[in-house]
């Protein structure tokens, strides 16, 4: 396969940094320019009865990791798996798979390379799988990158 551009999804775990190894392997054997996206998804708060243990969410904490991840954004594309590749950094918002396909489409992606976190029965119940919802909407072939023993 030849592929042009390869979109990393990355929420800066330990987990993603697999996943850009792979990525970056990938777009340097193929002389592809590798896209690092990065979304921010709404903070809703927690409704329910009993003491809240966090403060609620408020504007500036959304704006705060905006801010945070704009900041890791450059830091991920001067990693030395990514020297000497074109690299784009895309920051979006919204639902992380949503905005996933979305920018994929729109940046003409041949290969989206994301890593799962390897959640299995109730904890996948609850926080849904990007991974699997990506696999099943995208408009190319999606690497999910597993995590290591170590790392979930």
């Amino acid at each position: 396969m030849n592929f042009r551009t390869i979109l990393l999804p990355t929420d800066f775990s330990e987990c993603a940094e697999t996943a850009l190894a792979h990525a970056a392997d990938f777009a340097r054997q193929s002389g592809a320019r590798l896209v690092c996206l990065h979304v921010v998804e709404p903070t809703v708060p927690s409704v329910g009865y009993g003491p809240v243990v966090e403060p609620l969410p408020t504007a500036d904490m959304g704006v705060q990791l905006e801010e945070s991840a704009a900041g890791e954004l450059p830091r991920l594309a001067a990693r030395a798996e990514c020297a000497g590749l074109e690299v784009e950094e895309v920051l979006a918002h919204g639902e992380a798979a949503t905005e996933i396909v979305r920018v994929a489409r729109e940046r003409g992606a041949d290969l989206i390379v994301i890593s799962s976190h390897g959640r299995t029965g109730l904890g996948r119940m609850l926080f849904g799988s990007t991974a699997e919802s990506v696999v099943r909407h995208a408009h190319c072939p999606v690497l999910v990158v597993k995590p290591k023993e170590g790392d979930r």
